[in-house]
């Protein structure tokens, strides 16, 4: 049993997800996922991503959900906290994957980053 599973955090009809989770199962390593649409997003876990991650990175600025929002709402983005009020409001603006392990946080599409947190 793994300690520290690998958790996937995300919606599952994104492309992006999709890679992530063939990756994981076609290397054979074992995750969970988190389907923000069901589960929602905890101000616990972004609080934690924020920390490992900057907020310019966790914050899809070219995803449908960011476009939709009004020019005074995209412009409350000034720093982690806002934009993390942001996240909170609206999960879909998380950039995704957000794949976890422990304190190891990686965001968006890189299998190379991956292979670093899976044991070996």
């Amino acid at each position: 049993m793994l300690s520290n599973p690998i958790t996937i955090y995300g919606i599952p009809n994104c492309s992006s997800v999709k890679k992530a989770r063939e990756w994981m199962t076609t290397h054979q390593v074992a995750h969970d996922f988190h389907d923000f649409k069901k589960q929602g997003l905890s101000p616990e876990h972004l609080s934690l991503w924020l920390t490992q991650v900057d907020w310019t990175v966790l914050l899809n600025r070219k995803g449908t959900t960011w476009r939709g929002l009004d020019a005074a709402t995209q412009a409350k983005a000034q720093d982690a906290a806002s934009a993390q009020q942001l996240m909170l409001d609206w999960p879909s603006l998380v950039k995704r994957p957000v794949v976890v392990k422990g304190l190891q946080v990686v965001v968006g599409v890189n299998p190379e980053a991956w292979l670093s947190v899976v044991d070996r």
